[in-house]
């Protein structure tokens, strides 16, 4: 969901009002998302990279994120949306990463729909974290299963689509692991203005790609 700061600097406001559109935006996705079909979103939220940016804005950043927790909750569980916290969430305050994991409890056992937020997430990291996580079972033979079994997405599937807005052609560390024969959309539209017809328009493209799979 990139876009959003120079979203908010072509309008002359100031950067922390793009992450706030772009939030919003979010919600009114996942609303398209749902109706036209789709039962799974990961969204790329927060990066381990994001942390060196000015204390100002990771402040406002991590307050947004507890509003999503503490404002969207009963939202999210009404839907009967699954959520998922994928990335080095060591590295949030305490009482969010209980508010994560309490979230996650709570709607385990919804299937209508998924969310997966990334956050605090580097693709490369994960797979390091996977790694070590092999190691601590006492793996000594690691194969793609494993690897594939303690990354922070594991229990969503690995994504058809990865979308990214703003005219980057890159895809920044996301899903590493994960996007192996995901099918790649990059567009000049920044995240707040994506919308619905955008979005049907990709899916159409996306109907019409033949996927082999490396076969």
């Amino acid at each position: 969901m990139d876009g959003n700061r120079r979203w908010a600097k072509a309008k002359g406001l100031p950067v922390f009002m793009g992450h706030s559109q772009g939030y919003e935006n979010l919600k009114d996705f996942l609303k398209v998302a749902k109706k036209a079909g789709v039962k799974h979103v990961i969204a790329f939220a927060f990066s381990l990279e994001n942390w060196k940016r000015s204390e100002e804005e990771v402040s406002f950043i991590l307050g947004l994120m507890k509003k999503v927790l503490k404002d969207e909750r009963e939202t999210f569980l009404a839907e009967k949306t699954r959520m998922y916290f994928a990335g080095d969430l060591s590295l949030f305050p305490q009482d969010m990463q209980d508010e994560m994991r309490k979230l996650e409890e709570e709607s385990k056992g919804f299937s209508d729909m998924s969310l997966t937020l990334c956050v605090s997430y580097g693709g490369r990291e994960e797979i390091v974290h996977a790694t070590n996580k092999c190691i601590e079972k006492g793996i000594t033979k690691i194969t793609e299963k494993d690897i594939s079994e303690n990354i922070y997405t594991f229990g969503v599937p690995d994504p058809d689509i990865i979308i990214r807005t703003s005219g980057e052609m890159r895809i920044s560390g996301f899903l590493l692991w994960q996007s192996t024969y995901s099918e790649l959309f990059f567009t000049k539209t920044l995240w707040p203005d994506f919308g619905e017809a955008e979005f049907l328009s990709i899916l159409d493209e996306f109907s019409n790609r033949e996927r082999r799979m490396g076969k």
